[in-house]
């Protein structure tokens, strides 16, 4: 079992493309069509990651970051958006984004974006082993 990363948006095709490339990289995807399904998800099985887009209707994703900022959930955040302005992106740090993805991303955008994320997570991890480097 890889780590578990949700993705949340509203576009099916998003949902489908970024599960693609996800599972590609190794991790458990889980999607969720709305904010609404999105908390199911983390209160049934917190994952290790979200990827969550920021225009969703009815409730957006800065709607679902205040939430898991209330619970202290801890989960980190990539944000996806094709909106993204400095104060965008300035709240969805102070929420707790450690990334944001600029839509239309690539593939290849995606994979590297969430790779030096898990890389980030797995140093933060007090049982993870010093990596010895060999230089």
């Amino acid at each position: 079992m890889g780590m578990r990363v949700l993705v949340v948006d509203d576009e099916a095709i998003v949902l489908k493309s970024c599960q693609a490339v996800l599972e590609a990289e190794g991790w458990d995807v889980s999607l969720a069509g709305s904010v609404a399904a999105a908390l199911a998800v983390i209160d049934a099985a917190p994952p290790a990651l979200l990827l969550v887009d920021v225009k969703m209707p009815v409730q957006d994703g800065m709607h679902l970051m205040r939430c898991l900022k209330q619970r202290e959930s801890g989960i980190p955040v990539v944000i996806m958006s094709g909106y993204s302005t400095a104060e965008t992106i300035r709240e969805a740090e102070d929420l707790g984004a450690v990334a944001f993805l600029s839509k239309p991303f690539t593939p290849d955008e995606l994979a590297a974006t969430v790779r030096s994320v898990q890389n980030r997570l797995r140093k933060e991890e007090p049982h993870a082993q010093p990596e010895n480097s060999g230089d």
